[in-house]
Formats: C-alpha cells, structure tokens, sequence
C-alpha cells in the first residue's frame, strides 16, 4: 500500500487515533494488521515511525463501514495496536473512540446529515452492541466546537452524547459472569463485572494502596502490578473469558470512596499499564459495580436512589458522569454519558 491509505487523526473522548473506512485496508487480517503496525509504529516503547505517541490512549484505531443491519447506521471495529508488541487486539470496545465515529462517518458521507443534530446508531462489532450518538450539525456539516467540558482534555468542545442499549453482559453473556456479587480470588473480594467492558473490581484498601495514588506512583509499584496480574489471570475463565494472558480484558479496577464530590474514586489499569484517566466503557461498568450486592464497590461508594442514577467516577484527572438506568430488579438496563471528539487531521497516512 505504497500510495497511502486516507485517514482521519481524531481525538474521540480521551484518547487518540486513526479512524478509517474499512473497505480502504486489506481484507486479510494479517495483512491489515502489518499496514496499522507499520502506521502507528509499533512495536517501539517511543512508536518513533509511526503516529502512536508512546501510549496506549494514542495507539486506537476505528475501522468504520455502512452497516446493512437493520436499524443500524454505521458498523464500528476497535482496534487497540500494543506499542512494544507486535499485536492489534480486537477484544474490547472503546467508548473514548466510539465517540470520534458519528463525526467522521458523516464527514465520509456514510450517513447524511440533518440540520441541527444528527442521531447516529452504531454497532460495535467487538461486542455486538449498540450506541446511540447525537451529533450537532447546524446546517447540515459536522460541527466541533461548543461548549461542553470533560475531564482529562482540556478546553471544550461541541457536546456528543452517548447512550449505550444492552451494555450487560456484551463479552461475558452476563452483566454478573459468575452470578455473583462478589467474588474471592487470592482472598480479596472481587467483583467480576460486564456492563460494556469486563471488569475485575476490587477495594484500593484491600492491596495496600489508597487507591488516590498518580498513576506514575502505581506504575513504579511492581509488587501490586503482579499480584493484580495473577488476579487477572484466575479471573478471565471465570469471566467465560479463558486464558487472558494475550489479552487486554479484563480491566483492573481499584475503588475508594469519593474525595471530589463524586460517587466512587477509581484507578484503572488497562490492564498492564495504569490509566491516565479512565476509559469511558470501564467507567460505565464501575459505575454499575457500585449497585451491586456485596460489591466492594457498593461498599465504598455514596450513590442516590431511582430509577436514573448519575455516578460520578473520580479518576486522577476529574470526573467522569454515568447515567444508569436501572430496572425495577435493580439492575443496569441502560447506560450513557456524555464525551466530545475533535477532527485534528485529515489526509493519507503511509506504512
């Protein structure tokens, strides 16, 4: 692909990445993988040849078609490229990107825009949910800038709610994999958790930490990273996910209470480096944590009552709103927050 292929560097939520008609790469994996490797430069800890900044939260790509299903818009593949390894994983969502695909699927003409606001129905093939974006775009066109804020990128921009339909279970086949609230694994209490990104959560306090650290100070903490691994590891059978060594599910969650007004504090670890933030599917699968029975969640975290929760999740750079909507069982039945995207690049990338 010695001509480049056209692409869209985009900020979606708080990450970065490529965002791509599908269509426009190889049909063969191995052959589409080498191309974004090559693109994004990996495997390199500095990404030096490629677009990836060194990090994770700006190695992501989305693949975007039309979808032929019916009620459906737009068909969305995550792809997370490992900067020192030569992988491109496929098995997790990405709700920070997700954010980023109704703005460039209108701009590439796969769905046309009305005047006002645009609703956007996306499929997220990694799980087989849906979202629900809606876009501001005054006279037809596709507008960034506006005034909604959120944590982790500075300044504002226009605002793209997001409303998640049958977030529960999407990797695991249940909101709860083993049926329960809890679970004990190497004798901490975990929950084993699935509402839109598998998590394992657990209590800061039970590994020693306060679970308000930088993420640096977490990074240095060898000790605690290999005993969340070995947690990892028991956890993704239990998870009907089976051996998570490759992977990058399930996701490591410290809680503590709030300290900033919000309803729970987390650090995320995705799942071998620790998050700057938090990623926006982690953070709805927290937030439904903290509604569950015998969850360490539940136990640390201050939530009000309804049918419609707002969960603030505290993470080390602000807050992070869900809204859960939750049944007359208890339950998550839907899930949505707000995020923002902006276009920073548009033309053709080389590999």
């Amino acid at each position: 692909m010695s001509d480049g292929v056209r692409a869209m560097w985009m900020r979606g939520g708080t990450s970065k990445g490529l965002y791509m008609l599908r269509g426009d790469l190889p049909a063969e994996r191995a052959a589409r993988d080498a191309f974004l490797l090559r693109a994004l430069g990996s495997p390199d800890a500095r990404q030096i040849d490629g677009l990836g900044g060194g990090d994770p939260l700006t190695s992501k790509i989305a693949l975007v078609s039309r979808s032929d299903r019916p009620g459906i818009d737009i068909d969305y593949l995550f792809l997370q490229a490992v900067v020192d390894r030569p992988v491109i994983a496929d098995t997790q969502n990405c709700g920070n990107i997700l954010a980023g695909v109704a703005p460039f699927a209108i701009e590439r003409g796969l769905v046309a825009a009305t005047d006002g606001q645009t609703r956007v129905a996306i499929h997220m093939e990694n799980s087989g949910q849906v979202a629900v974006a809606t876009v501001d775009t005054p006279g037809g066109k596709v507008r960034y800038g506006g005034a909604a804020a959120i944590s982790g990128v500075p300044g504002t921009a226009a605002p793209i709610p997001l409303l998640f339909r049958d977030t529960a279970g999407s990797t695991c086949g249940a909101l709860l994999p083993t049926g329960r609230g809890a679970d004990r694994i190497d004798g901490l209490a975990c929950t084993l958790i699935d509402n839109g990104m598998p998590c394992v959560v657990l209590a800061a306090g039970d590994l020693g930490v306060s679970g308000y650290e930088e993420p640096a100070t977490l990074e240095e903490n060898g000790a605690l990273k290999a005993r969340l691994e070995a947690i990892r590891l028991q956890a993704g059978p239990m998870m009907n996910l089976g051996d998570v060594r490759g992977q990058t599910v399930p996701k490591m969650m410290l809680v503590a209470p709030p300290a900033s007004g919000g309803s729970v504090s987390v650090r995320s670890f995705i799942p071998h480096r620790v998050h700057a933030a938090v990623g926006v599917l982690g953070a709805v699968s927290v937030a439904a944590a903290c509604l569950v029975e015998d969850s360490p969640a539940k136990t640390v975290a201050v939530v009000g009552e309804g049918h419609h929760r707002i969960i603030g999740v505290e993470h080390p750079t602000g807050l992070t709103e869900c809204v859960v909507v939750v049944g007359d069982d208890g339950k998550p039945v839907e899930a949505g927050m707000l995020r923002t995207a902006r276009k920073l690049m548009d033309g053709v990338i080389f590999a």
